[in-house]
């Protein structure tokens, strides 16, 4: 009985290039397949593109009718906090509050 004899590496590329050529061989005589395409193939191809981009239209719709919703609802926030803020005191009358408070304290101490 024969010993195994291991392949070099040149026979091993030569062995793999036939082996592809054989394959690619293989390929180029078979004939494709053609599916010839029935109407109502095309037809419901056709409904669930157009749903499709009917579903992206509606997303974006309501994308951008919640980002309006936001938008007004910050301005209504920023127009709510400008109201509560206190109107500017004029000089006279933040140095009439001072001397209010000051008044008070003193009179609060003294007691």
């Amino acid at each position: 009985m024969k010993r195994y004899k291991e392949p070099h590496f040149q026979e091993r590329i030569a062995a793999a290039a036939s082996a592809r050529t054989e394959v690619l061989e293989r390929l180029r005589t078979k004939v494709p397949v053609v599916r010839p395409v029935a109407p109502d193939q095309v037809e419901r191809r056709l409904a669930k593109e157009a749903a499709a981009r009917e579903k992206r239209r509606n997303a974006l719709l309501a994308a951008k009718e919640q980002k309006a919703a936001k938008r007004a609802h910050a301005n209504e926030m920023a127009a709510a906090k400008a109201a509560k803020k206190k109107p500017e005191l004029s000089e006279a009358e933040r140095k009439s509050a001072r001397d209010a408070r000051y008044l008070a304290r003193k009179n609060r101490l003294s007691s």
